[in-house]
């Protein structure tokens, strides 16, 4: 169990670059690794629970085993000043078994104590070190998203500075001097045919000018 955390570790610890090359979601991935750990530690800490109640329930015999222990010490004095021998006699051989079943329980008790101080060290080193893997893990996934979006834009500003698409820009750069051109001609067409049409309304005008003067002066007789 611990050592999945050693592995997990090693993979979250590693380059995001060998990640991506993988064909691996770090954002994905990161997650996953992150429902393993927390499942592990469950598991653990169920495990833990269990050999703490079990660790209790043998201290609790032992206790048991050496206060009968004292009572049939206890007992045996009694039967003694009562001078009853026999009775003393099976009391202290009663005091015998629970002190032998005293000293059993109490090595499976210092045992399964170690057991569980060992088992709350790991547990406790594999929380401090998911917590440590969480923290990493927001940094990794804000790093990868940042790389996606930087490889993003990279592509798209190649893509727009590639030779196609200068080409593309250049084919409409020309469309557009065409058109500049053609508006300018037809300008110049325009103008021309103005001109031509003032030059003859100019003649015109001109025409009936000396006209009307003709008719003036012949009526007042200056011709």
């Amino acid at each position: 169990m611990f050592k999945f955390f050693k592995r997990v570790s090693t993979v979250v610890g590693s380059e995001l670059n060998a990640m991506l090359d993988k064909a691996e979601d770090p954002v994905k991935m990161l997650d996953q690794y992150i429902r393993d750990m927390e499942s592990d530690i469950r598991e653990v800490e169920s495990a833990v629970s269990k050999h703490v109640a079990n660790e209790k329930m043998l201290k609790r015999k032992r206790d048991d085993a050496q206060a009968k222990v004292k009572k049939r010490q206890d007992q045996a004095e009694q039967a003694i000043e009562a001078d009853d021998e026999d009775l003393a006699k099976r009391a202290l051989e009663d005091k015998a078994e629970h002190q032998n079943q005293a000293e059993l329980l109490q090595e499976s008790w210092e045992q399964a104590n170690k057991d569980s101080n060992s088992l709350r060290e790991k547990l406790d080193e594999m929380k401090k070190e998911y917590q440590q893997m969480k923290l990493k893990k927001d940094s990794l996934q804000a790093r990868a998203e940042t790389a996606k979006t930087k490889t993003k834009m990279n592509r798209t500003m190649s893509a727009i500075g590639s030779d196609e698409s200068k080409k593309g820009f250049e084919r409409m750069e020309e469309k557009v001097l065409q058109y500049e051109a053609e508006a300018d001609t037809s300008e110049d067409f325009s103008q021309e045919s103005r001109t031509l049409d003032d030059e003859f309304d100019k003649l015109n005008n001109h025409r009936d000018v000396d006209d009307e003067l003709a008719e003036l002066k012949k009526k007042i007789g200056k011709e």
